[in-house]
């Protein structure tokens, strides 16, 4: 292009070249927008229609008020324990029939030994294996999204061990694995999670560590569902207190049993030195999460309930009840 006699670029005035780029501009910038706006989750293009994520059904079962919530036990090694704390509850019988196809979701985001408590202790997961076989359960599933190598995760925690000795049917988080997610949680809305184990379970069951958590204070049964979702999840780190009040909202469990045999009172989640352990000598286990870990948090660690913003959250919202001294509970000993 050359400089015309009038100023402008090729015989056009400096007024229409101008012109003429201020619409070239806008139209770049309506392409982004317009491209960005695709990635939008609430964006819809007439004649297509967005597609919709999933929602779990409840695997809760409907609260008999005459029996305990929450039941608390004190032992000397997790069979006797889990047994005497689901005996107190009424026994596996009240959650699984014959026939169930149960859920087991443990903690093994981490490769690490059982002795230091950051993930599901393999005994903790035997006992409560064996209650529900007992109770008639068809099959027993066991999956986790673990944040290292989900084979290594399993086999050092000692977890793959007691499914192949029970014949439980273990899964890994392959990719086909994984569906859409869609929940109207204060964070959590549309994400990848999960959904193989649950497209056949009639029951879910929660089997958590009690430890410390160096982003939100602690991890217990609430924090264990996010070993459920899929992607990126380290995003959620900074909103960490909403999404796992969120996974009150996401999941309904028929059960959950929080180990406190052992806590794992410093330096978590992943642990590292086992003067980090505690022996404590409990296990609780119940249908409201919310209460669980409360009780986990101020009476397993010790700690002052005001800080675990979480469960404020989920209690404020309706999602639980964080006095636990409320529940209908049952305290004994194996």
């Amino acid at each position: 292009m050359t400089d015309g006699p009038t100023g402008g670029i090729a015989g056009i005035s400096r007024r229409e070249f101008m012109a003429r780029a201020g619409a070239t501009a806008a139209l770049i910038g309506g392409s982004v927008a317009g491209g960005i706006s695709l990635w939008q989750r609430k964006h819809f293009v007439p004649g297509f229609q967005e597609e919709r994520g999933l929602q779990l059904p409840s695997f809760a079962l409907a609260q008999d008020k005459a029996l305990p919530s929450m039941a608390i036990a004190h032992g000397t090694d997790h069979d006797s324990t889990i047994r005497a704390a689901i005996g107190a509850l009424g026994g596996m019988g009240r959650f699984i029939q014959k026939g169930d196809v149960v859920m087991i979701k443990p903690n093994v985001a981490f490769d690490r030994p059982p002795a230091l408590t950051a993930t599901t202790h393999p005994d903790a997961l035997r006992a409560v294996a064996r209650l529900v076989r007992e109770a008639g359960a068809s099959k027993i599933l066991v999956a986790d999204n673990p944040i290292n190598s989900p084979a290594g995760c399993f086999l050092k925690s000692g977890l793959r061990d007691v499914a192949n000795e029970l014949n439980l049917d273990l899964l890994y988080p392959e990719a086909g694995r994984f569906s859409p997610l869609e929940l109207d949680g204060e964070i959590l809305r549309h994400w990848t999670f999960f959904h193989e184990p649950f497209k056949r379970a009639t029951k879910v069951i929660g089997v958590a560590p009690c430890k410390d958590h160096n982003l939100c204070h602690a991890s217990m049964t609430m924090k264990n569902w996010y070993g459920l979702l899929g992607g990126r999840r380290n995003q959620f780190h900074q909103h960490i207190h909403s999404i796992v009040s969120d996974f009150a909202l996401m999941m309904k469990p028929t059960l959950v049993v929080l180990d406190g045999m052992n806590v794992l009172m410093k330096n978590g989640p992943t642990g590292g030195r086992l003067s980090d352990v505690k022996r404590v000598g409990t296990v609780v286990a119940g249908t409201d999460m919310v209460a669980v870990d409360s009780y986990g948090y101020s009476n397993l660690m010790g700690r002052d309930l005001a800080e675990l913003t979480y469960i404020h959250k989920a209690h404020d919202r309706g999602l639980g009840n964080k006095n636990w001294k409320d529940a209908n509970f049952k305290e004994t000993h194996a």
